[in-house]
């Protein structure tokens, strides 16, 4: 049951997310290209930075559609969960990745502040305002599914982080246009690398969790415990350990401390309930021993 359903899942997750990942890619790709060169011929540090910024969401794009694709690689004698961790490292290196970016962005930025430079408004909110159009529609693609898996989460909130962004900048260029306080432009940069901070740092935090195997976020070790010891039958729970294998995917190993009087057909009945009770909770392929006392059984699956 285990095998074949985790499988359907992340087929289907796949075909889900597949489409939105290549066009988001694509579109983004395209609009840092176009965003770098307006940067550069402008002298705009908030739209290099926000370039910089979209080049490394890009990045993570892309390493998230690879480690989906390594979800479907099979186990190996050596890699006997096949891939499916590097998504979740994955996850953890766009967190990173991000973080670099924001302290690039606020050095150069806060050197910008005292020695500004004369910078085109209009032109850095036009630029802008493509951005808030590209960031919000691929944003979208990826709506449905965004509370299913964290890397499709991560991608998320980045596009939505970038479309405020990009609104940021287009505020900002319409202030310089009128004002000619181009000093400004740092401000803007400034701000855009706070908000960055503050939106990556769960997706860090959720990451580096499952990367040393802590309990998943959406996951409870009191109420495993609690309806594993309300099974009739069950006089204790022990030894539990609950990780992630992936993004998608959840394990958990249990001592389960049976009645006296509990029989082998019993046992089985009672683990069989309780692996599908913990699978309605995201736990997707639980490991179960039990123990007591002076019971003979002659079953090899006791």
């Amino acid at each position: 049951m285990s095998d074949s359903h985790t499988h359907h899942v992340h087929s289907a997750a796949l075909n889900n997310v597949n489409a939105a990942f290549i066009i988001g890619i694509g579109l983004n790709l395209l609009f840092v290209i176009i965003e770098g060169i307006a940067g550069l011929f402008t002298h705009s540090l908030s739209l290099l930075s926000d370039a910089g910024h979209n080049l490394a969401d890009v990045g993570s794009l892309a390493l998230s559609l690879l480690a989906f694709r390594l979800l479907k690689v099979k186990s190996t004698k050596l890699y006997t969960y096949g891939y499916r961790k590097t998504s979740i490292l994955v996850a953890l290196f766009n967190a990173m990745v991000l973080f670099v970016v924001v302290g690039a962005i606020i050095y150069e930025a806060a050197h910008r502040f005292f020695y500004p430079e004369p910078i085109p408004g209009l032109t850095i909110s036009i630029v802008a305002g493509v951005g808030i159009v590209i960031n919000s529609v691929t944003a979208l693609l990826f709506l449905r599914d965004k509370d299913k898996d964290l890397n499709i989460k991560s991608a998320y909130l980045h596009l939505m982080s970038d479309a405020f962004i990009s609104l940021g900048i287009v505020i900002g260029g319409i202030i310089i246009y009128y004002t000619h306080w181009f000093w400004v432009d740092s401000v803007v940069s400034i701000s855009v690398a706070i908000f960055i901070l503050f939106s990556t740092w769960r997706l860090l935090k959720g990451s580096l969790r499952l990367s040393l195997d802590g309990v998943p976020e959406n996951i409870s070790l009191d109420d495993i415990k609690t309806i594993a010891r309300q099974v009739d039958g069950v006089k204790d729970v022990h030894h539990v350990h609950i990780w992630a294998i992936s993004t998608t995917e959840n394990a958990m190993t249990a001592h389960l401390v049976l009645g006296k009087n509990v029989s082998c057909e019993e046992e089985q009945k009672i683990k069989h309930d309780l692996k599908h009770e913990f699978l309605h909770l995201n736990i997707h392929h639980s490991t179960l021993e039990t123990e007591r006392e002076n019971v003979i059984c002659d079953s090899e699956d006791c």
